[in-house]
């Protein structure tokens, strides 16, 4: 299901753009971007059913290896070494399956000058030679980037360098406040023939392991006929007072709609979205950004069109307290937020 709505969600994106086979991730791409991100978020539960999952659909044990393996240069030795004693479960439980082994790693021939070889792998992958103040000042970084990163490891095989690359930036959309880095190897994914389409759906997928940290929850279905696309909902408390994790999807929102007599508090706890009160701008929100909604107030809250967005939502205790869902927030008024 949840394949289904990521492919719709790309056909309303960008309808139009290219054909369908064109622009989204086969199967080994999605299960490597989904693997790397469990893997970086350190969710070790939702991992095990990326890593079934991926050598259902036909990734051999050294493909998901070689993953793992990558990961340490990026999100630390820790989570890699999880990730790959989660495989190790995996494959136990799995023993009677005959998962395909596939091809081994293999390290650079002896002799090899690995600072020259990972210059030339890192100019394909950057169009350029990396150079600046910040490996000026500590050069030791620069070699163990080309020697190491883009040497040892880019040259071990078994992916391809676009396959890596599909597994850094899901590992690093995955992860907080790594921005520039994020960016540098989306780029690099560019550079490796990977479409501006399958980045998004890249991004997408990372995005889910935080997303999932309070508890995604289910479906909105009880609430679905006021949302314009898919939310979903945990209950995190039913008792005193009301408090919810409702999580959209990118573009999802909810309808206008007031809270009488008792109000709402909504906290920003990932991605980015918008709030909006009738007759005022809408207020972006990012995750520590709270908003007090007092009652009587005729507003909306949702996702930003290209993240997706949770919040937790407060209820004000009160006697009578009710909501009054009015009209959808109309494409045009949305169609101007960024």
């Amino acid at each position: 299901m949840k394949k289904i709505w990521i492919l719709l969600l790309l056909l309303i994106f960008f309808a139009g753009d290219k054909a369908m086979a064109d622009v989204i991730l086969n199967k080994k791409q999605e299960n490597i971007a989904k693997i790397s991100a469990y893997t970086a978020a350190g969710d070790i539960s939702k991992l095990e059913s990326a890593l079934n999952k991926g050598l259902d659909e036909g990734l051999t044990v050294n493909e998901i290896k070689e993953v793992l393996i990558q990961m340490y240069a990026y999100c630390g030795f820790p989570r890699s070494l999880n990730g790959i004693s989660a495989l190790m479960n995996v494959l136990e439980q799995r023993k009677d399956k005959n998962d395909k082994t596939g091809d081994e790693g293999k390290p650079l021939p002896a002799g090899t000058d690995k600072f020259k070889y990972g210059d030339e792998v890192q100019v394909e992958l950057t169009g350029n030679h990396v150079k600046g103040a910040l490996f000026d000042f500590a050069p030791a970084i620069d070699s163990f980037l080309k020697e190491h990163l883009f040497a040892d490891i880019f040259a071990r095989g078994v992916l391809t360098h676009q396959e890596r690359e599909i597994a850094t930036i899901a590992a690093l959309a995955s992860m907080d406040n790594v921005e520039p880095q994020l960016n540098a190897h989306i780029q690099m994914g560019k550079n490796t023939g990977l479409s501006d389409i399958q980045i998004k759906e890249i991004l997408i997928l990372a995005s889910v392991p935080k997303a999932e940290m309070l508890g995604i929850g289910e479906p909105n279905a009880a609430y679905a006929k006021y949302f314009k696309g898919n939310s979903y909902l945990n209950m995190l408390s039913k008792e005193q007072v009301g408090i919810a994790n409702v999580t959209f999807e990118p573009k999802c929102r909810n309808n206008w709609h007031i809270h009488h007599k008792g109000g709402q508090i909504l906290i920003a706890v990932y991605g980015r979205g918008y709030y909006q009160e009738w007759g005022k701008p809408a207020q972006e929100m990012k995750p520590g950004d709270v908003v007090n909604i007092p009652p009587e107030t005729k507003h909306w809250h949702g996702a930003a069109p290209d993240s997706w967005f949770s919040h937790l939502a407060i209820e004000v205790p009160s006697e009578g307290g009710s909501t009054e869902w009015l009209e959808e927030v109309s494409d045009k008024e949305y169609g101007k937020l960024k």
